[in-house]
């Protein structure tokens, strides 16, 4: 084996997953082809919210084959910026809202509901105790999410998206509000999620060629 974790030849491990779960293999191969079919959101589109996703799931292999397949759709290296960008902003501002549990934990007050919005009320306080640090959260959030090369709605759908791999409840619900103002529809919010979903499911997949790696050795 490569002393590199990483190596692209690892993937050839994959090939034998047709052998050792055939059918599993097909199933999962059939919902990709269905997820990345051209829809409310263009093929492009799609491969360009992947591209974010894939850096959410942290995926090098997810990372290297979705944007082959953004740029073969027409994505420019500037678009794939700025929409990995959108996912850096969403999994900072996951870490930003969470800390909301932090007051309530020292609260014995607080409500029971871990993920009511009137927690939200608390990122008041870490505004008051890190407001340096907050103010530049708020900038980065704002720069990475304004029209650009991408547009402003098509980066709040990959928000959206973004807030669901992450598993973020708050950034769901505060992207997909926004999104909507911007006039996205909800079969672009649900292509997008449908997105997440594949990368989350191909994260795993594709690190099966490290596991059987791992295990032949």
């Amino acid at each position: 084996m490569s002393t590199n974790l990483y190596a692209k030849e690892n993937t050839q491990n994959l090939a034998q997953l047709k052998d050792l779960a055939p059918e599993q293999l097909k199933a999962f191969n059939d919902f990709n082809v269905e997820v990345f079919k051209e829809g409310a959101l263009t093929v492009k589109e799609k491969e360009i919210v992947a591209v974010a996703i894939a850096h959410i799931t942290q995926c090098p292999y997810c990372i290297d084959a979705h944007t082959r397949k953004a740029k073969s759709a027409g994505a420019s290296l500037e678009e794939l910026v700025e929409a990995a960008f959108v996912s850096a902003a969403v999994e900072a501002g996951g870490a930003v809202t969470h800390s909301t549990h932090v007051h309530n934990a020292k609260n014995e007050d607080a409500s029971d509901v871990l993920y009511a919005r009137s927690n939200l009320k608390n990122l008041s306080k870490l505004g008051k105790f890190a407001h340096v640090g907050f103010r530049g959260y708020t900038a980065f959030s704002a720069a990475a999410t304004k029209e650009g090369k991408l547009s402003a709605k098509f980066k709040e759908i990959i928000a959206t998206a973004s807030g669901i791999a992450s598993q973020c409840p708050y950034c769901i619900d505060v992207h997909t509000k926004k999104a909507e103002k911007l006039g996205a529809t909800s079969e672009e919010l649900a292509e997008a999620i449908m997105v997440a979903s594949a990368l989350r499911a191909g994260g795993s997949y594709v690190h099966m060629a490290n596991m059987i790696q791992s295990y032949q050795d």
